[in-house]
C-alpha cells in the first residue's frame, strides 16, 4: 500500500462518518419539517410557517452538504490539480443563497398572512414542544462529534442547528400571543426570524467568498521575515498564498546569490518548505529560486 493511500485512509473514513452523521441529522430534519408545517397550516400562524421554511432550508443543506462533501474528499486529478476541497467552500455558498431567499420569502409570507386567525390548540402545542426536544438533541449530538471528529462543516452545522432552538422558541412563543389577541407580534418575531436567517447568511458569506475569490488569510510579513533570516536568502521577491478550507498553498519567489551551486539553491529551498510547514503549518509550497549577481 502506498504512504499516499495510508495518509489518505483516516481521511475518507472520517469523511464516511461524517455523511452518516449528515444523514441522520437530515432525517431527523425532515421529522421537524413536517411537524412544523402541520402545525403552521393548522394554526394559521406565519411565525410557525416561517419557521417550517427555515427548515426545508436545513434539509436541504443536508443534501447539500453530503454531496459536496463526497465529491470534496476526491484527491487531485487532471482537472483539478489543487484537489475538490473548494466543493465544500461551494456548499456554503449555496447555503448562504439558499438562506437569503428563505428570509425573503418568510418576510413575504408573514405580510400576506397579517390579520388571518390564529388558533389555539394544545395538540399543535405539545408537537412544536417536540420539535424543540429535537432540536436540541440534534444539536447536542452534532457538536459532539464535531469535536470527536474536528469537522468544521459539522461544526459550523451544529451552530446552525442552535439557531434553530432559539427560532423554536421565538416561534412557539409568537404562536401563543396571537392567538391571545396579539397577532401583530406573530408578524413582528416572523421579522425577528427572517433578520436572523439574513444574518446566518451573512456571516456564511464572510467565510466563503474570500476562499472562493482566492483572498488569503495570512499574514505575510513574519513569513517573509522568516524566510530571509535563512542562511542563503537573499530576499523575498514576491509571495502568493491561498487557502482551501484547512488546506495553506503558497507561491514563493526567492533571490540568492547567483555563484550558488544547484545543490545549494535546492537545499535553500528545502530548509524554506520545512520551516514554512514547521512554523508556520503551510504544507504546500511552490519554491522558484531567482539568482542575481551580488
Amino acid at each position: 500500500m502506498s504512504i499516499a493511500h495510508q495518509q489518505r485512509k483516516p481521511i475518507d473514513e472520517k469523511n464516511r462518518k461524517v455523511r452518516s452523521i449528515l444523514i441522520c441529522e437530515g432525517l431527523a430534519n425532515v421529522i421537524v419539517l413536517v411537524a412544523k408545517t402541520w402545525v403552521g397550516i393548522y394554526t394559521g400562524s406565519s411565525a410557525i410557517l416561517s419557521d417550517a421554511l427555515h427548515s426545508l432550508s436545513d434539509v436541504f443543506n443536508n443534501i447539500l452538504a453530503f454531496t459536496l462533501i463526497k465529491v470534496s474528499s476526491h484527491g487531485p486529478d487532471q482537472n483539478h490539480l489543487y484537489g475538490h476541497r473548494k466543493f465544500e467552500t461551494l456548499a456554503v455558498f449555496i447555503l448562504a443563497t439558499l438562506l437569503s431567499v428563505v428570509a425573503i420569502e418568510i418576510l413575504l409570507r408573514a405580510v400576506e398572512r397579517i390579520g388571518n386567525p390564529v388558533l389555539l390548540s394544545q395538540w399543535s402545542l405539545i408537537v412544536m414542544c417536540g420539535v424543540l426536544v429535537i432540536n436540541i438533541g440534534i444539536s447536542s449530538w452534532e457538536h459532539y462529534w464535531a469535536v470527536r471528529l474536528d469537522s468544521k462543516i459539522l461544526k459550523a452545522d451544529a451552530k446552525h442547528t442552535f439557531s434553530d432552538i432559539l427560532t423554536t422558541i421565538a416561534v412557539i412563543a409568537g404562536w401563543q400571543l396571537a392567538a391571545r389577541g396579539y397577532p401583530i407580534l406573530d408578524f413582528i418575531l416572523s421579522l425577528m426570524i427572517s433578520t436572523w436567517v439574513l444574518y446566518l447568511a451573512y456571516k456564511l458569506f464572510n467565510s466563503c467568498v474570500p476562499i472562493l475569490v482566492d483572498g488569503t488569510s495570512l499574514d505575510q510579513a513574519p513569513i517573509i521575515s522568516y524566510i530571509e533570516k535563512l542562511k542563503g536568502v537573499v530576499n523575498v521577491k514576491r509571495m502568493r498564498s491561498r487557502v482551501i478550507e484547512d488546506e495553506t498553498f503558497a507561491d514563493i519567489i526567492v533571490i540568492v546569490d547567483r555563484h550558488l551551486s544547484t545543490e545549494e539553491s535546492h537545499a535553500i529551498a528545502d530548509n524554506i518548505e520545512q520551516g514554512l510547514s514547521e512554523s508556520f503549518g503551510i504544507e504546500d509550497v511552490m519554491i522558484h529560486i531567482e539568482p542575481v549577481r551580488l
